[in-house]
């Protein structure tokens, strides 16, 4: 290992459905994994915690004011993530005491907007256990918005980390050139992109955002199984019924500045996937484009961005 190097992890595990407390003690198992294979950076799937809402499309999730979608959206706001309750807290604890930074997809369920939303974060852990940054996705996908709700640009940041500088989003965010164009205008040149799981996602986007951004790009994914759901899900027999092998098949990767694979999309495998990347690569591939120096026009294009946190209420206190 140089000072230009950086050992990073895919962890790409499957949840305790619905069980916050389940699901965060296979994440810090994932993390001492992770830490103990060198790594210095871990990072999860979309909303691993306490899982994706994958009762959507298999239970009619869009009838309306159907007593059964609310049960269930009841029981995924009691199982959701509060930074503000300190649900993340051991969790933090344990990156300070392994000095490993985690990327971590959330189903958040935010304090400053009333507690009773669910947005779909992406938390950032600093290597001293410090929440860093929380980024609410812009916009849910398709039927996501029946259960999460838009976010806002506050988390559009990047972070340095040993010699790279780090910048995450959530899913489809990854399709949104301006989104992107945001991190990389911060120096973005570590993009870590996470995914509820499937080749679909991954195969594709993930090298042409490297070649994008002559950056390297790690794409994380959980998995999901049918085995994987709990007895006591709600509503388990009709999620189950006719389901496939996955409902969420991985593919975690990771590609290099020139658009190579580093770790190949890793289908249908649970585990802990680990690699070394060398900055001078970025370095290397910058030379003949920069979407945001060299290669760039000012002069005829600009990106403006609201990175206030946003909040119907604001008060003026004495």
């Amino acid at each position: 290992m140089t000072d230009t190097t950086l050992t990073v992890a895919l962890a790409q595990i499957a949840p305790v459905w619905l069980d916050r407390e389940g699901t965060l003690e296979k994440i810090k198992t994932a993390v001492a994994e992770a830490a103990d294979k060198g790594a210095s950076l871990v990072t999860f799937g979309e909303s691993l915690l306490p899982g994706y809402p994958f009762w959507l499309e298999r239970t009619g999730g869009a009838i309306f004011n159907s007593a059964k979608q609310k049960a269930i959206h009841a029981r995924y706001l009691q199982q959701a993530v509060s930074i503000e309750s300190g649900h993340l807290d051991e969790l933090c604890r344990l990156a300070a005491q392994r000095h490993i930074a985690v990327v971590l997809g959330t189903a958040e369920r935010a304090g400053d907007r009333g507690g009773h939303s669910l947005y779909c974060s992406l938390v950032y852990i600093s290597k001293q256990g410090h929440i860093a940054n929380v980024h609410r996705k812009l916009m849910p996908t398709y039927e996501e918005r029946l259960t999460w709700s838009p976010g806002d640009g506050h988390g559009l940041r990047t972070f340095p980390l040993q010699p790279f500088t780090l910048g995450a989003l959530n899913c489809w965010e990854n399709w949104m050139p301006l989104a992107r164009a945001a991190l990389y205008g911060q120096g973005e040149d570590l993009h870590v992109a996470i995914w509820p799981g499937g080749e679909h996602n991954t195969q594709d986007i993930t090298r042409f955002i490297a070649k994008e951004g002559r950056s390297y790009v790690m794409s994380v994914s959980g998995l999901m199984r049918p085995a994987d759901f709990p007895d006591d899900t709600p509503e388990l027999a009709e999620i189950l019924h006719n389901a496939p092998e996955f409902l969420a098949s991985g593919a975690s990767c990771i590609a290099a500045p020139d658009g190579g694979w580093v770790i190949e999309p890793q289908i249908g495998n649970e585990g802990v996937f680990v690699a070394d990347i060398d900055h001078l690569r970025v370095l290397e591939e910058r030379q003949n484009f920069d979407p945001v120096g060299h290669y760039s026009r000012p002069d005829v294009t600009q990106l403006q961005v609201n990175r206030e946190r946003q909040s119907t209420v604001r008060f003026l206190d004495p």
